[in-house]
C-alpha cells in the first residue's frame, strides 16, 4: 500500500497530493482569530466535509466544482480506514485564486464594528440607519486577501480586488474578480433561500474559487459550513443584538469574555460547539451526520 503525507496544512484541513488528484481532511482543529486553538472538536471535521458535499451537489448547476468522491472507494486504499472516514474528499486540482470571496446577506461581527465607526463596511458604503444583525437590501461582496496561517486577511474593494489578481494573472484580473463575484453571490442567494425554508439565516459566507486545466473558474474549498459561514436560528431573530447561532460564534464569544483563555476551550464550550454544528447540519440536510 502506498503511503502519503500532508503537502500542505491549514487552520483545519489537510491536503494530499495522490497523483492527478488531490485528497482533502478536514481534521476535527477549530481556529478562531485566525489561530488554531489547543482543543480539538470532535467529528467537526466529519460535519465540514459531509455539509460542503451537499452544497457543492445543490449549486453544480450555478458554477462547476471540485468535487469527485467522498466514498472511500474512490480513493487510494491509505485512506480507507476510520481516521479518513467520513472526512475525507477527493478533489481536482485547482490553481487556487488568492482572494476569499465574502458575501455578507447581514451586518454583523467586523462589518458591524466597522458600519458604526464609519457608516462603511469593508471600505463600500451603504445604506444608513441598520442595527446591528439587520438585512442588507441586498447581499453584498466583500472580498479580501487570503492570508497565511498566523496572519490576518486584508479587506479589499472590488477594484482593489481586481488589482490584487491582474498582478498575479495579467490581462485576466478584470474578468475573474467579476466572475467570482457573480458566481459568490449567485451561490449565496440561491443557499440563503434554501436556508431559510428550514429555519436558518446565513448571515454571511465565504468562497475560494481556482482555476482548472482548462483555465476556468470552478468553485473550490469548503462551501457554506459552520467554519466559513454565520449559521442564525430563523426562529430567534431579532435585529438590534447579537442572534443565536449554529456555527463556532458560541466558541468566538467564550474566548472573548474570557481574555486569559491561552486559547484553550473549556470541556463544555467544545460540548456545546460540536452540538450546535450538528444542529444545524440537520436543520440544512434534513438527516443526521453519517
Amino acid at each position: 500500500m502506498q503511503e502519503y503525507k500532508s503537502v500542505k496544512e491549514g487552520k483545519v484541513r489537510e491536503i494530499y497530493d495522490v497523483g492527478d488528484d488531490l485528497v482533502i481532511v478536514a481534521t476535527d482543529r477549530i481556529s478562531c482569530f485566525d489561530v488554531i486553538l489547543k482543543n480539538t472538536i470532535t467529528d467537526k471535521g466529519k460535519v465540514l466535509t459531509q455539509m460542503s458535499k451537499f452544497w457543492f451537489d445543490l449549486t453544480s448547476d450555478i458554477v462547476p466544482n471540485h468535487m469527485i468522491s467522498c466514498d472511500m472507494k474512490d480513493m487510494p486504499e491509505f485512506f480507507r480506514n476510520e481516521r479518513f472516514e467520513g472526512r475525507s474528499m477527493l478533489v481536482k486540482k485547482l490553481t487556487m485564486l488568492p482572494i476569499e470571496c465574502i458575501v455578507r446577506g447581514y451586518i454583523t461581527g467586523t462589518a458591524w464594528k466597522e458600519y458604526q465607526k464609519s457608516g462603511t463596511v469593508c471600505k463600500t458604503k451603504v445604506a444608513e440607519g441598520l442595527v446591528e444583525s439587520a438585512k442588507f437590501p441586498e447581499a453584498i461582496f466583500t472580498p479580501s486577501t487570503k492570508a497565511e496561517i498566523g496572519e490576518h486577511d486584508e479587506n479589499v474593494s472590488y477594484e482593489e480586488c481586481i488589482e490584487y489578481l491582474e498582478k498575479r494573472f495579467p490581462g485576466k484580473g478584470k474578468e475573474y474578480a467579476s466572475k467570482i463575484r457573480e458566481y459568490s453571490l449567485a451561490i449565496y442567494n440561491k443557499c440563503a433561500d434554501y436556508a431559510l425554508e428550514r429555519g436558518i439565516i446565513i448571515a454571511d459566507t465565504k468562497f475560494e474559487f481556482g482555476l482548472d486545466e482548462n483555465g476556468d473558474v470552478v468553485l473550490g474549498d469548503e462551501v457554506l459550513t459552520p467554519d466559513s459561514s454565520r449559521f442564525w436560528d430563523k426562529s430567534q431573530y431579532e435585529p438590534g443584538r447579537g442572534q443565536f447561532s449554529f456555527d463556532k460564534q458560541f466558541a468566538r464569544d467564550w474566548l472573548t469574555n474570557n481574555p486569559g483563555h491561552s486559547w484553550e476551550l473549556p470541556e463544555d464550550v467544545t460540548k456545546e460547539t460540536i452540538n450546535k454544528y450538528l444542529e444545524g447540519y440537520r436543520m440544512l440536510t434534513g438527516s443526521d451526520l453519517k
